[in-house]
C-alpha cells in the first residue's frame, strides 16, 4: 500500500525538479545584504512557486494556503535551505503584511490584497521609520488627511527595506490632528506607483542599497485602504511586528545558515579553525543558531517577540565579526572597493542590532513589558 508524501518529502521533489533550467543559476542569490543579486530571476522564482502552491502556507486554504502546521512549515523551510534555493522576493507580503490582513483585514481587504501576494504578483515595503521616528515608533509624524473618498498622505519614512522594487506600502501615520505618541495613528495601504510618491535609494557601507528614504507628496489611497480601524494604527503595527520578529524568521534564517556555512568553510581554508578559540566561536554560532530556530517556533507575536529580534541582530552581528577573523589578515583588505562576501556580511551586519528596533529598545520592551520591571 502506497502512503501521500509528507510535505517535506513532497517539497524535495519538488524543489530538485523546479531548480533547474532557468532556475539553475538563481540558487543561493540574495538575503541580507544581498539583495541586488538577481531580482527579476528571483521575481520570476516567487510567482513559479506560488503557481505551484508553495507559497504562503500557513494561510487558509480559502485565502491561497495550505492551512500547513507548524511542523510543516518548518519542514519546507529546513528543506528551502537545504535546496539551496534563492532568498524570497516576497517575504514582506507574505510573512509581515499578509498575516496582519488576515487578523485585521475586512473581506473585501483580503479579497483584493491576499491573492497577489500568494502568487507574487505584488511586492510589499514596510513604511514606518521616520528620521525622528526610529526606534521610538510612536513619535511618527508622517501625517494623512480624509480628503472625499482618498487618505492624502504627506511626510517622510526611511530605512525602507525593497521600497524600490515595491507594489504597495504599508504606512504608519498620524490622521488625528493634535494627537501625540500611540493614540491617533492609521495604518494604510499605499500604492507606490503614482505621483506623490518618490524613492530614493541609500547607499550603505557595502556599496549596496536595499534601504531607501519614501517622500510622501500628497501621495493618495483609497479610503477603505485603512487596515483596522482609523486612528488603531498603533495596535496594527504591533501585530505586524510580532509576525516579523516571530516565526516569520525562519526564511530568514535559510540566509542565517548558509552564511555560517561559508565562514566554516572559509576557516577550514584558512586554518582559522585550527585555532581553539576561532573553532569555539564557529561551535558556539552554530549552536546559537539552533536556538535562534527553536525559539522563533516558540514565539508568539507579542512583547515576547522582541526576544526574538534582540537575539538574531545579536547573533547575525557577532556572525560578521567571526566573518573577518576566519579570513585571518586578508579580511583586512578591499580591491579597488570591492568586497567578498565575508566582508560584505561583516559590514552589513553591524546595521542589525538598529534597524526594525535598536537593541537598547528591544531591552526596554522586554523589561517593562514582559518582565515588569519598573521604567
Amino acid at each position: 500500500m502506497a502512503f501521500p508524501l509528507s510535505l517535506r518529502e513532497e517539497a524535495r521533489a519538488w524543489l530538485a525538479a523546479n531548480l533547474t533550467g532557468d532556475f539553475a543559476h538563481a540558487r543561493g542569490l540574495g538575503g541580507p545584504g544581498r539583495e541586488h543579486e538577481g531580482h527579476e530571476v528571483r521575481l520570476a522564482w516567487e510567482r513559479h512557486l506560488g503557481k505551484a502552491g508553495w507559497t504562503c502556507l500557513g494561510w487558509p486554504v480559502e485565502y491561497g494556503g495550505r492551512d500547513a502546521s507548524l511542523a510543516d512549515q518548518v519542514a519546507f523551510h529546513e528543506e528551502y535551505a537545504l535546496a539551496d534555493a534563492p532568498a524570497r522576493v516576497g517575504h514582506i507580503g507574505e510573512g509581515l503584511i499578509g498575516p496582519t490582513i488576515l487578523e485585521f483585514g475586512t473581506e473585501a481587504q483580503k479579497a483584493r490584497f491576499l491573492p497577489p501576494i500568494q502568487r507574487g504578483d505584488e511586492l510589499w515595503c514596510q513604511g514606518y521609520s521616520e528620521p525622528e521616528a526610529g526606534s521610538d515608533l510612536a513619535n511618527v509624524q508622517t501625517k494623512a488627511h480624509l480628503a472625499g473618498d482618498e487618505w492624502v498622505i504627506t511626510g517622510q519614512k526611511v530605512w525602507t527595506s525593497l521600497a524600490h522594487v515595491s507594489d504597495w506600502c504599508f504606512v504608519l501615520c498620524r490622521t488625528e490632528a493634535g494627537s501625540q505618541r500611540h493614540r491617533g495613528l492609521s495604518y494604510l495601504l499605499v500604492p507606490m506607483d503614482q505621483p506623490g510618491v518618490e524613492v530614493r535609494p541609500i547607499v550603505q557601507m557595502t556599496g549596496t542599497s536595499e534601504f531607501n528614504e519614501v517622500f510622501f507628496d500628497g501621495a493618495r489611497t483609497a479610503a477603505e485602504n485603512v487596515l483596522g480601524a482609523p486612528g488603531d494604527g498603533w495596535r496594527v503595527a504591533m501585530a505586524t511586528l510580532g509576525y516579523e520578529r516571530g516565526v516569520s524568521t525562519l526564511g530568514q534564517q535559510i540566509g542565517f545558515r548558509r552564511e555560517l556555512a561559508r565562514v566554516i568553510e572559509v576557516a577550514e581554508r584558512t586554518g582559522a579553525a585550527d585555532d581553539p578559540v576561532l573553532r569555539d566561536r564557529l561551535v558556539r554560532s552554530w549552536l546559537e543558531l539552533e536556538i535562534m530556530r527553536l525559539n522563533a517556533l516558540r514565539a508568539d507575536p507579542g512583547p515576547v517577540a522582541s526576544i526574538a529580534k534582540l537575539y538574531w541582530s545579536e547573533w547575525h552581528r557577532r556572525l560578521g565579526e567571526l566573518a573577518q577573523a576566519v579570513q585571518l589578515k586578508s579580511g583586512l583588505v578591499a580591491r579597488a572597493g570591492e568586497l567578498n562576501d565575508l566582508q560584505r556580511l561583516y559590514l552589513f551586519s553591524r546595521a542589525d542590532t538598529i534597524y526594525a528596533g535598536s537593541s537598547e529598545i528591544q531591552r526596554n520592551i522586554i523589561a517593562e513589558r514582559t518582565l515588569g520591571l519598573p521604567r
